[in-house]
């Protein structure tokens, strides 16, 4: 699936356990990597746009934890955390993903921030998944036109922040 903005977002299934999700933005890795790790910035893109997100909890670096939550206007609540296992600054993110309403359905997430000529940046997010089923069902839940609309929201972001 991909979007009809000037930097597209590709998602594609990679064998039966791992997807790949790409795109390029406009801003230098530097920004956007601190995009992915500052809590204040984090808040304003990810997730949906009609939910509100909560960062409780973000240590970047390995051994650190993460929990971020978002909330609907019925007030219903969506947790997601994890553990980071690497963080290169600018250039690569390696942590565990978890749904709170999905328990012990962990994928592996390594997200890479590459340079791409002049200013901008190429993120590239694999997530593997314990099981071809878990694969599936992550694709089956939305995943694609969520990850769309959040790296809009994050491209609407880095416009600001230049």
């Amino acid at each position: 699936m991909t979007n009809t903005v000037s930097n597209p977002t590709s998602i594609s299934k990679a064998g039966d356990r791992t997807i790949v999700i790409t795109r390029v933005f406009d801003a230098a890795p530097s920004l956007v990597f601190r995009a992915f790790t500052d809590p204040a910035l984090i808040a304003r893109w990810w997730g949906p746009r009609s939910l509100t997100t909560v960062v409780d909890r973000i240590e970047p670096r390995a051994g650190g934890v993460w929990r971020f939550r978002n909330h609907d206007a019925a007030g219903n609540e969506y947790g997601f955390h994890g553990v980071f296992h690497a963080v290169h600054d600018d250039r690569q993110i390696v942590r565990t993903f978890e749904f709170e309403g999905e328990p012990d359905k962990v994928s592996l997430d390594t997200t890479t921030f590459a340079p791409v000529g002049g200013n901008r940046t190429r993120v590239i997010a694999v997530s593997v998944f314990q099981s071809p089923e878990d694969c599936d069902a992550m694709l089956a839940s939305g995943v694609e036109a969520g990850v769309v609309e959040f790296y809009e929201q994050l491209d609407e972001l880095l416009r600001e922040a230049r």
